[in-house]
């Protein structure tokens, strides 16, 4: 177990830079990777786990909220698909972190 600082939030509530760096893990889409979880009052939710250098994210959301985050969001296709020019500019932008070390 990792003794990260652990963070649960929504979706919509993570900073955008968080957001981008989700869509660039997941570019297919949320839904197929969402986790079900017992949250501090004993009740079943579902969330999508993300890790960070400094923070493990589990964003809470349905399916039928991931399916929704997808189908209004530009960034992805019809097909649900991060659209290849918005994962090159993302690439470019957050994989450059790990040459720093």
């Amino acid at each position: 177990m990792n003794n990260k600082p652990r963070v649960l939030k929504a979706f919509e509530n993570l900073d955008v830079e968080i957001q981008e760096q989700i869509k660039l893990a997941y570019p297919y889409g949320f839904k197929e990777h969402l986790i079900k979880f017992v949250n501090k009052d004993g009740e079943y939710q579902s969330g999508l786990p993300f890790e960070t250098e400094d923070r493990y994210y589990l964003v809470k959301m349905t399916v039928a909220e991931a399916k929704e985050i997808i189908a209004d969001d530009d960034d992805y296709d019809d097909e649900g698909n991060l659209r290849d020019d918005i994962r090159d500019e993302y690439e470019d932008k957050y994989e450059d972190d790990d040459d720093d070390f």
